[in-house]
This record gives C-alpha cells, structure tokens and sequence, in this order.
C-alpha cells in the first residue's frame, strides 16, 4: 500500500475528486476513480467520493495500492486483417473483442500483441504498452488502425491525428431517424459524472465534432456515414445518444436490448470503414478501406429483410 499527503493548492479548488488526484498524483482519471470508490482519498479525515469536490487548503490524504503495469503479450489472432505494410506503417483490420493495447483491466487479445505475435515490429515512441499507437478504436468497434513502425512515422502521424488532417470515416447503424437527415453534431465531451467507464455530453469537457449523412434507412434505424474531426473516447457512441439515436447493439449508450437480440448483435453496429492520410515517409496521400465485418453485415441485411 503506498500513500501521500499533501494540501489541495489553490489551482483545484472545486474541481472533482478523480480529476485533482490525476492533476497532483499523476494518476489517469479511471485510476483515480478506482482509489476514491476503494474509500481511499479523504479530506481533513473526511472519506471523498470520485465525483466530490475538492476544497483548497484541506489536508488530502491519499491510499492506494499499486497496479502492475500492463504489458504487451504476443497473441494469435486470426482474424486480424493486415491491409498495408511497409517499413513505416502497418493498416490493420481490426475485429471486435480486441483492444488497441495493453490496459488495466483488459486481459483480452489486443492489436499490439497480435502483430507481436505475427513477427512485427513497431515503433517504441508513445508509453511503452502502446508504442507505435497513434490512435485507437474501442474494443467493440471494428475497422481501420493504422500503427507506426518507425519512430518517425509515430511522430508524423500522432501529429496529423493532433492537427485533424487525418480522415476518418466510420459508418454506423442508429436507431431511429436523424433529423436532420445530415448535419454536425458539436458538444463537448467528459467522463460520465457518475459512471467510471462511460463519457458524456458534458459543459466542460473537450470540444468533440462529428458530421453525419444518412445513406439508408429502415425502419426503425439508420445507416449512416459519419467524419470525425475530433477523436475523443466513444466519441460518435456518445453523441449520437445524446442526439437520442443510440447505436445499435450499444447498451453502454441506450441500445435497445430487443432489437440487438433480433439482430444477432452482440456489439454496437459501428465500424471504421475508411482511413486516408499522408503517408509519413512518402508524403502521398493514402487511402484504405474495410468491408463490413460478417455481424454488422448479417444484421444490415435483417433489417433490410424488414
């Protein structure tokens, strides 16, 4: 068990209680949640949940216990698509139930360990149980990543995620029917007030645009096609629930449970089906893209068949 005491500055005054330990402790904010609910952080004696606010001047006293830092396992997976690969960069087709990289909690499959596993070898810029990652898809999500195998490539890349010029397209079955049928949806995005592992719609969380265009609908649902300009955690699975079009087969988010049964989805319908940059060697613009896995294809014809 390791522990610290310190008062709270000035600076976070009122902020949240996950928020501040990650500020001061250099935590991540899950992390942080973890050590609150686990009744580990308290004021002038006083047990602080995550979501309570800090006073300045009280006296913090934080307990924790120490987590094993996740590694990068090489695994067998089959289904893992290699789409492109040359010395700079690899483009994976990612199926649902892996992970981008290593994580507390996650024992599962995860991309780095997959092309471990097949014999490559990436970049070691970035944390060392997600070097070469430039950006990531939620477990539950399938498509497009790119991964850096140079240290060049890594930099480059993290930079045009950062400045936007990458494109990013994802096509995604809601519920319902958008009104408008195409449109922007701006509204910053935060950890869920009240739930560790969900985000939210929140006044001050980062700024988060996605664009949309219906390109069929059913009843019932939609298809749409979806550009990210921003990149932030279940970005496009948050906004469209706060726009009260969920995704399919998205409980996390208000997914009808029904309708997923009928669909024989076990995730949400959401894939990242086109990918396009500059390639960081050559300085060509690139463009890949993936077919809809077989799930998202079975259920897309059920609700045709409708």
């Amino acid at each position: 068990m390791e522990s610290r005491s310190l008062p709270v500055p000035d600076g976070l005054d009122g902020v949240r209680v996950d928020a501040g330990l990650a500020k001061m402790l250099g935590f991540s904010r899950t992390f942080a949640a973890e050590v609150a609910e686990a009744g580990g952080v308290s004021v002038d004696g006083a047990t602080l949940g995550k979501s309570d606010r800090l006073s300045a001047g009280g006296w913090l006293s934080v307990q924790w216990q120490p987590k094993r830092e996740p590694t990068i396992v090489p695994v067998v997976v089959d289904d893992l698509g290699i789409i492109y690969d040359d010395d700079d960069i690899v483009v994976v087709d990612k199926p649902t139930g892996v992970a981008a990289h290593p994580s507390q909690g996650w024992e599962g499959p995860t991309v780095l360990g997959a092309l471990a596993g097949a014999g490559f070898r990436i970049a070691t810029s970035g944390a060392a149980e997600r070097a070469g990652i430039v950006h990531r898809l939620d477990v539950g999500t399938s498509g497009l990543m790119v991964v850096a195998k140079t240290e060049s490539a890594y930099t480059l890349l993290k930079r045009a995620f950062k400045e936007r010029t990458v494109e990013k397209i994802y096509h995604a079955v809601v519920q319902g029917h958008p009104d408008p049928l195409v449109g922007t949806i701006e509204a910053p995005i935060g950890r869920h007030p009240n739930h560790s592992w969900k985000f939210a719609v929140i006044a001050d969380g980062k700024d988060s645009v996605t664009h949309y265009e219906t390109i069929e609908v059913f009843p019932g649902a939609s298809l749409l096609e979806i550009h990210l300009e921003t990149g932030r955690t279940h970005q496009i699975r948050v906004h469209m629930a706060a726009h009260r079009h969920p995704c399919v087969g998205d409980p996390l988010y208000g997914g009808d449970p029904t309708l997923s049964a009928r669909l024989g989805l076990t995730r949400q319908w959401l894939h990242a089906h086109k990918l396009a940059f500059t390639h960081p060697a050559s300085g060509e613009w690139v463009e890949f893209e993936s077919p809809y896995p077989a799930d998202l294809a079975h259920a897309l014809e059920a609700l045709r068949d409708d």
